[in-house]
């Protein structure tokens, strides 16, 4: 695969960030700020394979926090009853996430627009449903216990600042995954049918195995992001992945930008900082979600990161473009 120079350029300022944020523990901050951080790391796992699906396809789910859930379950599960640890799981769990993303994905061929949205919704409940009676298996309402120590070559990875780091290292690859599939013909593609599903279904692509390919993909994503989350937080409940958590991830990645490198990282980090930073409960911080959410659908359609981009551009260049990316002609993504 050829990757042009500017695309390798867009790529850099993402592994500053995370090289920089790799260094806080230097700091030695708070228990409660690497919590914090952590946790915005696994949902920003999550948020990149949720950029590839709504960024580049144009098609949202309010869903994903159940595919989030399916790979935490499958890991202690897969400790639970057969002795699994965290390296083995997150495969297994990965692949149980986009088995369920593809099932979830078909019905995207029959309904669009705000029914599929409907639809992952209620799916989002639905695994909550079957997580709450799911008897002793899968520990009712009160969910399940991970006590299991996550090892690196014999290092106890279960030391939190050791866990930040690892949680680092998985965000850069997502972010680097993440890059590659935009970057690629298939990113191309996927972005033609985001733009004109029937004139690229003309021109010969197939629309609906490549949308099924991009709720796989996010499903990879989710996957690893619930082994992560379970293992970190040592307990996981249904309540954790019904629909409502599913749609602070689609907040997430729409305030940070769906179509940019930088949006996830950015959404992730400013979601979990800024009721901390500015000292608000929980109903205040739903206020805040809701007001920032409205003011980037009104001003920033391409996120806050997209609209600092056009801004400084518009500043160097003297005028705004039209587009923070070029976007490929649907007969350029022709497969």
């Amino acid at each position: 695969m050829s990757i042009a120079p500017k695309a390798l350029r867009s790529l850099l300022p993402v592994l500053v960030i995370l090289a920089l944020i790799a260094l806080v523990p230097l700091a030695s901050p708070s228990n409660r700020f690497l919590s914090l951080a952590i946790s915005a790391g696994i949902n920003v796992i999550a948020l990149y394979g949720l950029s590839v699906l709504f960024g580049q396809t144009g098609i949202l789910s309010m869903g994903h926090a159940a595919l989030v859930g399916v790979g935490a379950y499958a890991s202690a599960i897969l400790a639970r009853d057969f002795g699994v640890g965290f390296w083995l799981a997150l495969p297994v769990a990965a692949i149980a996430s986009a088995v369920f993303a593809m099932i979830v994905g078909i019905p995207s061929l029959r309904v669009g627009g705000h029914h599929f949205v409907i639809m992952t919704f209620a799916f989002g409940q639905l695994v909550a449903i079957v997580l709450t009676n799911g008897g002793d298996y899968t520990g009712a309402a009160t969910g399940l216990d991970l006590t299991d120590h996550v090892t690196l070559f014999d290092a106890d990875m279960t030391d939190l600042t050791r866990y930040y780091l690892m949680v680092v290292a998985f965000v850069t690859a997502a972010a680097v995954a993440s890059w590659a599939i935009i970057h690629s013909s298939y990113g191309r593609t996927l972005r033609a049918i985001r733009e004109n599903e029937k004139l690229a279904a003309s021109l010969g692509i197939n629309v609906g195995r490549h949308k099924i390919g991009a709720f796989v993909v996010s499903g990879v994503f989710a996957g690893i992001s619930g082994v992560l989350l379970a293992y970190f937080l040592g307990h996981i409940s249904p309540s954790q992945f019904s629909s409502f958590p599913s749609i602070y991830l689609a907040l997430m990645v729409m305030i940070g930008g769906a179509r940019l490198i930088e949006g996830p990282l950015a959404g992730g980090i400013l979601v979990a900082f800024l009721p901390e930073v500015l000292n608000l409960d929980p109903v205040q911080s739903r206020i805040v979600y809701g007001v920032c959410l409205i003011a980037v659908i009104m001003l920033l359609p391409d996120g806050l990161i997209g609209g600092i981009v056009r801004a400084l551009r518009g500043l160097f260049a003297g005028k705004p473009k039209p587009e923070t990316e070029r976007e490929t002609a649907p007969s350029e993504a022709r497969q």
